[in-house]
């Protein structure tokens, strides 16, 4: 029997039990695992003999402590996926000012900066707390962290931007590249 002991936020214990405890009966039924939650202390205890699923169902609990809807969170159930998180105040010069200033670079006007970053990577992201985390297949998550880490470190968006233009395009090229050889 394994077990892990991991902590979320408060307000984000509702989140994880879902209505009625329908997100937390299908994390357990997924994963193979049992849910120990006190909404008190956000402290969530995992059980279980499968350790490959107790990883799993670790990843998509601390994904949805950090932001995300459970129904993307529990996209860290196909092997390809997986969860970055970047502290913020890792990038800050240890003042709360600067660590909004950064985040306001990360999030952008209504949205965009966040959004742009999602569209070209094809992932999904969250801004939460100090913390900015990334749900996607492990390559465009890498770009997708690679990105926000520029921007955290002062690059011009627009910059950020088309390296990212290009990934894409090289990415979509190996697709194609790979779907002609396994044709042949």
């Amino acid at each position: 029997m394994y077990q892990y002991e991991i902590k979320i936020p408060k307000d984000r214990i509702a989140v994880l039990i879902g209505v009625k405890g329908k997100i937390k009966k299908e994390i357990e039924s997924v994963t193979n695992s049992k849910l120990n939650i006190d909404s008190k202390e956000g402290d969530v205890s995992i059980k279980g003999d499968d350790s490959i699923g107790l990883m799993t169902a670790k990843d998509v609990i601390y994904a949805v402590g950090r932001g995300f809807n459970p129904e993307i969170a529990l996209r860290l159930l196909k092997p390809d996926y997986c969860l970055e998180i970047i502290e913020i105040s890792d990038f800050a010069r240890k003042s709360r000012k600067d660590e909004k200033r950064l985040k306001g670079r990360v999030i952008g006007a209504d949205g965009k900066s966040r959004k742009t970053i999602e569209f070209l990577t094809e992932t999904n992201m969250s801004v939460y707390g100090k913390t900015v985390a990334i749900i996607g297949e492990i390559s465009r998550a890498m770009l997708a962290k690679r990105a926000i880490e520029d921007i955290l470190q002062g690059s011009p968006h627009s910059k950020v931007y088309s390296w990212l233009e290009k990934k894409r395009k090289e990415l979509r090229t190996e697709a194609i590249l790979a779907t002609e050889k396994r044709k042949s």
